[in-house]
């Protein structure tokens, strides 16, 4: 996952509303967002190279989602995949704290990586090169490549985008937080992060939506969960030419 922009507790009848973007190599290969055979009470997408996820959600309320954190100078060669760390809560019993505690002490045996956990009463937040983690206030976020709410470009344009479309006086539409997530625009250069790839690589990997040489979104994901533990969860997946091949929506009730 690339890209999570999300409003937690601010919205009066939804404290989850959630819109992220996996950005990944399209010779990677995933099964789309499903309840897994192994594991019935997870929802998630699942990278079948590794047996992670990148994001997703549990029958009991959990939640779950990790991007990287983009420093190539760090990245290790024989690294454990950072999407177990999705699929590991999900499956677990540990409560959000203690299951982040649990991942600091390993943290050096992974790439660099931002971790959101939790459930809709509380979200935990943990980027690897920080040294503690921290329980998110009500309010709107964006995750990317950097840390939490780390001003680039379509981080800042994703929440601006975000808070636009989900007025705290009406339900969420779905569909316009896929509109959201399908924004094309590449930033200005003078907007750009520098985070240890090419200029050209910046600007490519620029708008809340990417498509290039191979590497692109591969699938967009609204997520809602309202008070009474109503869970909305929908995957959009894309092509190498950025264009729709498959939508699934799944609903269901918190146990």
């Amino acid at each position: 996952m690339c890209l999570l922009l999300f409003s937690f507790n601010k919205h009066s009848d939804y404290p989850v509303i959630l819109a992220a973007n996996r950005d990944e190599f399209f010779e990677r290969p995933t099964e789309a967002a499903s309840f897994w055979d192994d594991c019935p009470s997870i929802l998630a997408g699942r990278d079948l190279r590794k047996g992670g996820s990148w994001m997703g959600v549990s029958k009991d309320g959990r939640i779950a989602a990790v991007t990287n954190y983009r420093e190539p100078s760090q990245n290790k060669t024989s690294a454990t995949s950072r999407g177990s760390l999705v699929s590991d809560y999900l499956k677990g019993n540990d409560s959000a704290e203690y299951y982040i505690q649990k991942v600091m002490l390993q943290r050096h045996t992974y790439d660099e990586f931002n971790l959101l956990v939790g459930d809709k009463q509380s979200l935990l937040f943990y980027c690897s090169v920080e040294e503690d983690y921290q329980a998110l206030k009500p309010g709107l976020y964006g995750i990317s490549n950097g840390k939490l709410d780390s001003p680039w470009p379509k981080v800042e344009k994703g929440k601006a985008a975000l808070e636009k479309v989900t007025p705290e006086s009406e339900k969420p539409e779905p569909e316009k937080l896929f509109e959201l997530l399908a924004d094309e625009t590449i930033a200005a250069d003078s907007e750009l992060p520098s985070t240890g790839v090419s200029l050209e690589w910046e600007r490519k990997l620029s708008p809340l939506f990417v498509h290039f040489d191979g590497y692109g979104t591969r699938s967009s994901t609204v997520l809602l969960i309202d008070k009474q533990g109503e869970v909305f969860f929908s995957e959009r997946s894309f092509d190498k030419e950025g264009q729709v091949i498959d939508t699934c929506s799944y609903e269901f009730i918190n146990k």
